[in-house]
């Protein structure tokens, strides 16, 4: 089983990836992480990236698509996987359908988080996690309950993105507006996207994702 899910930043696309990951025993593969990854390790395809990401661009389509493929056909993603972050783009989106095929699998699902712009833009601003558990938690809308502290596991350092304010949350909406919004128009003509309500509760979200999983 393979899926996509759509969003914006900060709709929950990365915590429902790993909540359903854990669920359906299926691969996250977060593009960025993967990348670091193999920078890291020092692969062949690391080597390539890693000037690239130095640089403060972006690696082409293609080498993106050498990552996921090489990932995709890693034995311990033989359930399949949900990719979250990639595409971004109507060519990426293309290539991602032809590297399915090349590989012999095939894309079952394309989630949508449908969101609303300025309740996002709350729940973004002043977010921070949990730098020992990675809880996620935001100033107005998620707070912790004992404040400094998490409320896993109990620990006193957070971490805050700087590009969490409400400035450059508006910035990075326009950009996924222009650049990933027409992906919906895309799937939806080929009856592959379903949508579900990304505002609601965390729980609430992964259950209507597994309802249209279970319900094919």
């Amino acid at each position: 089983m393979n899926i996509i899910l759509l969003g914006p930043p900060g709709a929950g696309k990365g915590t429902q990836a790993r909540l359903l990951a854990d669920k359906l025993r299926l691969c996250q593969i977060a593009t960025g992480e993967i990348l670091r990854e193999e920078v890291a390790k020092g692969s062949d395809i690391g080597l390539k990236v890693k000037p690239i990401m130095e640089s403060g661009k972006f690696p082409s389509d293609d080498l993106i698509m050498d990552v996921l493929a090489e990932k995709i056909s890693n034995p311990e993603c033989g359930n399949g996987v949900i990719l979250d972050g990639v595409p971004r783009t109507l060519n990426q989106a293309e290539l991602v359908d032809k590297m399915f095929e090349k590989l012999g699998k095939s894309l079952d699902f394309v989630v949508q988080l449908r969101v609303d712009d300025e309740q996002l833009i709350k729940r973004i601003s002043g977010r921070y996690t949990c730098q020992s558990c990675g809880a996620a938690y935001a100033d107005q809308l998620n707070p912790t309950k004992v404040k400094g502290v998490c409320d896993r596991c109990g620990a006193h350092e957070f971490i805050r993105r700087p590009d969490d304010s409400a400035e450059v949350v508006k910035t990075r909406l326009d950009v996924y507006q222009k650049q990933t919004e027409p992906l919906v128009g895309f799937y939806s003509k080929t009856n592959r996207l379903k949508s579900v309500d990304g505002m609601a509760a965390v729980d609430d979200v992964q259950s209507q994702i597994v309802d249209i999983i279970q319900s094919r």
